[in-house]
């Protein structure tokens, strides 16, 4: 389990990354592998920092069309949104870095 900073872990609404059965095998029992599971927390985390994009660009589009006048909203949802991208960047960054030693290891 990982434990992240305490403004990181409000962005993810509470949420912490988790790898349930990372040191199993999938066996005969079809549980799956603890990288799949990774697989999968990734891809719900990616379409979160989406989501959170797309409704930041809403409140643009919004606050520019006159049908809302609260710019704090708008600068929250930007700034909520910037933070959840740069943290997906970074993570990927260390996932490039990582596949990249492990391909240097020597056999």
């Amino acid at each position: 389990m990982i434990n992240l900073d305490a403004n990181v872990n409000s962005l993810l609404s509470g949420k912490v990354f988790e790898t349930t059965g990372a040191g199993k095998a999938s066996g005969s029992g079809g549980e799956k592998s603890g990288f799949a599971n990774t697989i999968k927390a990734i891809e719900k985390y990616v379409s979160e920092v989406d989501g959170l994009q797309r409704s930041s660009e809403a409140s643009m589009t919004d606050l520019l069309s006159g049908k809302s006048d609260d710019i704090t909203t708008v600068v929250s949802a930007v700034a909520k949104a910037d933070m959840s991208f740069k943290l997906l960047v970074g993570v990927r960054n260390k996932l490039i870095e990582a596949y990249k030693q492990t391909m240097n290891m020597p056999l």
